[in-house]
């Protein structure tokens, strides 16, 4: 027994040395940085954002790599089961992900199928029209669809990611009915409101930045301005009742990678975040830098997820 004991004992000794060399070593080669949508959405510019801001702060450099489809679970699909070693970790839209495990048939869990690393951004959905729309308001939209009941369209990218939930939760909070229309990614939803393939659309604020000639942004999704698109008035500054569905950007590492490895990505991301260069970069479409640790990250996705049952039962029904 005692014997078992020490070669047990030995065994894990020799794991931790293991495991702490190999951290050590870490980075050697370029890490990927899968984004589960298409290039040209909010997640994709903070991740090509982490991409040139790294340099400097870490050694090799950040592949952006994009895996759309099935609401952003292919390319977790990819990363769920790829090698632990901190070469293939996930940049996603933390509530997105979210709604999407918990409204499609997957075996992934946001809180549990991977280690959170940091958040780095926020994502919020707003209501936007064509350049050349009717609307003018909220209101005039709100009046639009109750005048002819299922008649409008609206443009969103995804069923069961967060501009989706958001949008249904103004219909249902303002009492209208409308046909959702859903594009993959931000940057083709934008593309069809622009070609005025819905009256409507709920996408990422952001998404207005170098677009201002093409679209108009009526309201945020939430009850304060954006601090970056400030310029656009919210839902709860108008008085327009609305559901506080928004999103944080969060790196996820592979279940199993190693703790030294993980805190590592999470201090270089802590850097990365507070570089001028990362917000200058993300200014220029719309966003800006919003860190958290790991914990932090993970406790606001377990609260998301609290809040969001409500919602998704609805959805599921």
């Amino acid at each position: 027994m005692k014997r078992r004991t020490f070669i047990g004992t030995a065994a894990a000794a020799l794991a931790a040395s293991t495991t702490a060399t190999f951290a050590a070593e870490w980075p050697r080669r370029p890490i990927n940085l899968v984004v589960p949508y298409k290039a040209g959405g909010g997640t994709d510019a903070y991740a090509r954002a982490i991409s040139a801001a790294a340099e400097g702060i870490l050694d090799v450099p950040v592949v952006v790599v994009n895996r759309p489809g099935s609401g952003g679970l292919n390319g977790a699909n990819s990363v769920v089961g790829a090698r632990p070693d901190g070469y293939t970790m996930m940049m996603t839209s933390g509530g997105s992900f979210l709604l999407s495990t918990m409204t499609r048939d997957t075996d992934i869990d946001a809180l549990e199928s991977f280690e959170v690393v940091a958040q780095v951004g926020q994502l919020r959905t707003s209501l936007m029209v064509p350049k050349n729309s009717p609307y003018q308001s909220v209101q005039d939209v709100i009046d639009a669809a109750k005048a002819n009941p299922g008649s409008l369209r609206w443009a969103h990218s995804g069923r069961g990611g967060f501009h989706h939930v958001g949008g249904l939760g103004f219909l249902a909070n303002n009492d209208i009915q409308a046909q959702d229309v859903p594009f993959k990614g931000g940057g083709p939803t934008r593309a069809a409101l622009i070609g005025e393939q819905a009256d409507f659309g709920f996408l990422g604020v952001q998404q207005l930045r170098g677009f201002e000639e093409q679209l108009r942004a009526l309201a945020v999704n939430s009850a304060d301005r954006d601090t970056i698109m400030a310029d656009v008035p919210s839902f709860g500054e108008l008085g327009i009742p609305f559901a506080a569905v928004s999103s944080p950007v969060i790196v996820f590492a592979p279940k199993g990678t190693p703790a030294e490895v993980v805190s590592g990505m999470e201090a270089a991301l802590s850097e990365i975040a507070a570089k001028p260069e990362f917000a200058e970069l993300l200014a220029e479409r719309g966003t800006g830098p919003v860190y958290a640790s790991g914990a932090d990250a993970m406790a606001g996705l377990a609260a998301m997820k609290a809040d969001a049952a409500p919602l998704v039962q609805s959805l599921t029904n």
